[in-house]
């Protein structure tokens, strides 16, 4: 195990697509794979029961499908002489229900020898992630088999903390140093996205980044970090207090849920704050969540949105930016907003985006935006429709030199 890599917190990878007699029970007996010699040197020659936790992954939800239950690895001619055929049983789940020919099977065992089964949509955003994060050949016929994980390639890094968390897996990673700072400033509690933003910045005003793209990635991490720690030690606190009176099990309920919606209200945001802080370093005019039609609020208008309700300015001098931290199908939002600009843009740090959805995004003329430090989860073909920040940023400042000299 080595901090820092996937060895922390996986021992082992398989994975597989699935085909029909894996996962129709009308066609096999019970859910059974056949035990390849690969996942043999990962679960052993003996018979074994490993406590699994299952995952249905898709694009069409934001929470997955889960189950508790077991894997049974076990040798099926075990009293044979000479022959072996090992087989790996999984019962019936509500996420094997959900499981269909073609998804992506991912059989990760842990430092604890328990076992998280992922199956994720065919060719979906979430299947190339998982294949992107654990290095895994999704065009190998069978089981494609890692292990040890502590190459440089399984460095955890910002792009793999996204995707880890979308399985459960939350990364300790703290910023003691700064904490005492941050009760004191923020007086012990939690304070708008805005300040923490500028906060989260703040600290590392001394670092000197490459270009714009890892500026705000690197930005984006430290707020995370600084949150984490902060948000750490804010539910200990509360925890410690207990919860009492009648309704003290609907009080935690709802604790808990604050918490979870906090997160994501905050994600979102966090990188709308970032942006518009490198907008103004640029001096890029804009507005930010103002109405355009229908009540709806654009993340972001360019050059400002008195020019867009102009009716003499022309439309195409008009730049619209949606923002979204992850958007595996919500991408599609931003097409009814702005109605008079009709080619848009959205800026994500969702890696690894599936070739359909690329697709369907060029075909609705939405330009992808994409931090630079990201596009290395996305093909080659992919790449090259796609923007980093500073391609963008450079995109809207020459509109605005233009606009300049009308």
């Amino acid at each position: 195990m080595k901090q820092g890599y996937l060895s922390q917190y996986f021992k082992s990878i398989a994975a597989k697509v699935l085909s029909r007699v894996e996962i129709d029970i009308t066609k096999s007996n019970q859910h059974e794979i056949n035990g390849t010699a690969p996942l043999k040197r990962i679960f052993g020659p003996n018979k074994r029961r490993f406590s699994a936790q299952f995952l249905y992954l898709s694009d069409n939800d934001d929470e997955p499908v889960k189950s508790d239950g077991f894997l049974t690895w076990y040798d099926a001619r075990e009293q044979h002489p000479t022959r072996t055929e090992y087989r790996m049983y999984f019962p019936t789940t509500f996420v094997s229900n959900c499981a269909s020919e073609g998804d992506m099977l991912f059989i990760a065992l842990k430092p604890d020898d328990s076992v998280l089964v992922i199956i994720a949509e065919c060719n979906s955003t979430i299947a190339n992630q998982l294949s992107w994060l654990f290095g895994i050949n999704k065009g190998y016929p069978g089981f494609s088999i890692r292990e040890e994980l502590e190459s440089e390639q399984d460095r955890i890094a910002f792009v793999s903390r996204i995707i880890l968390e979308e399985i459960g897996i939350e990364i300790e990673d703290r910023s003691e140093t700064y904490l005492e700072e941050m009760l004191c400033k923020f007086n012990y509690n939690f304070p708008s996205t805005k300040n923490f933003s500028d906060y989260a910045r703040n600290t590392l005003r001394n670092i000197q980044y490459d270009n714009i793209d890892d500026m705000l990635v690197g930005w984006i991490e430290r707020e995370e970090i600084l949150f984490r720690t902060l948000e750490k030690y804010l539910i200990a606190e509360r925890l410690s207090n207990g919860f009492h009176g009648n309704n003290f099990t609907d009080d935690f309920v709802k604790y808990s849920l604050t918490v979870q919606n906090r997160r994501k209200s905050r994600a979102g945001y966090s990188l709308e704050n970032h942006i518009e802080e490198l907008l103004k370093m640029n001096n890029i005019r804009y507005d930010r969540n103002k109405k355009t039609e229908n009540n709806s609020k654009p993340d972001f208008i360019f050059p400002s949105i008195e020019e867009y309700h102009n009716p003499s300015f022309n439309a195409s001098y008009l730049t619209m930016l949606g923002v979204k931290s992850t958007c595996k199908d919500r991408w599609r939002q931003i097409l009814s907003e702005a109605g008079k600009i009709k080619h848009k843009h959205l800026l994500t740090l969702e890696p690894a985006i599936s070739q359909n959805q690329t697709e369907e995004m060029k075909f609705n003329s939405v330009q992808l935006v994409i931090p630079k430090n990201i596009l290395n989860t996305y093909s080659i073909e992919q790449q090259k429709n796609i923007w980093t920040v500073e391609n963008f940023l450079n995109f809207v400042t020459n509109k605005q030199n233009i606009i300049n000299c009308f």
